[in-house]
């Protein structure tokens, strides 16, 4: 295990996970995401970012690895979030860098399930992302990143939208219109409540709907050459207020992660 010491910058690499209000699907190849999600690499490297917290000791946080970039976090949505959530908590953690296809024996010991993300919180691994979100948010409640109940589902059935129709071989099986209509319900919803889903400030759906958000544009992008339409301006903005966060920019996937990702499952 390599240590790679970086300077935090206004929100500095934070570490604690926590996520509310979002689902867990099965992603891009390789990667484990929370409760039933992916898989990929094994060696073991290890990011430490410290900045002053309301917690002194940095959380140990297990994610996905890059493959494609040495010191970077891979392409698994459900370890972004987890990330996010740290950053926008302003939490300091030991990220390690798990190469999931070649699960080693330290990771395995663990977490013997070999699912990212885990995190380390009150002397116990914790591996589902929904789980790791809500324990955060209970001990470290400041700042707030709770989403009300009736907002919580906001968004939640665009990214299995997105995966049928990134993975359609047909254009008249109705998948494309099924992902614009989602994203059009989504798109009245920020335009009344936005810039963000509970309005001025970000929560946790948003930190849940960003990572899968940014592999649909990615994804769609190089394989079929689809962007979301301009008749959904509030998405678009929506996209480019989350994407341009310090936290997001920190910790998010390479492309040529989320391209490589998602290959099997276009490919067939």
């Amino acid at each position: 295990m390599s240590t790679v010491k970086i300077q935090p910058t206004a929100f500095a690499l934070s570490s604690s996970v926590r996520q509310l209000g979002f689902f867990n699907l099965r992603l891009p190849q390789n990667c484990v995401a929370s409760s039933n999600h992916f898989s990929r690499h094994g060696t073991r490297r290890a990011l430490t970012v410290s900045m002053s917290t309301t917690s002194s000791d940095p959380f140990e946080v297990c994610v996905k690895s890059s493959t494609t970039t040495p010191n970077k976090p891979g392409d698994c949505p459900f370890c972004q979030r987890v990330l996010l959530t740290l950053e926008e908590k302003h939490l300091p953690y030991d990220l390690k860098l798990v190469d999931l296809a070649h699960k080693p024996d330290w990771f395995l010991k663990i977490n013997p399930g070999g699912k990212v993300p885990v995190i380390k919180l009150n002397e116990k691994w914790i591996s589902d992302s929904d789980v790791i979100a809500q324990a955060l948010e209970e001990k470290y409640p400041d700042p707030p990143l709770g989403t009300p109940p009736e907002k919580a589902s906001v968004g939640s059935k665009i990214f299995s939208a997105f995966i049928g129709f990134l993975k359609s071989k047909d254009p008249s099986d109705g998948t494309e219109k099924a992902l614009i209509s989602e994203l059009s319900s989504f798109n009245n919803h920020i335009k009344d409540n936005g810039p963000y889903v509970n309005g001025k400030e970000v929560s946790a759906v948003d930190l849940s709907l960003a990572p899968k958000l940014h592999h649909l544009e990615i994804a769609l992008g190089h394989y079929k050459k689809w962007s979301v339409p301009d008749s959904l301006p509030h998405v678009k903005s929506y996209m480019k207020a989350i994407f341009s966060r310090d936290s997001f920019i920190k910790t998010r996937a390479q492309p040529e992660d989320i391209i490589a990702g998602w290959r099997p499952k276009v490919l067939g």
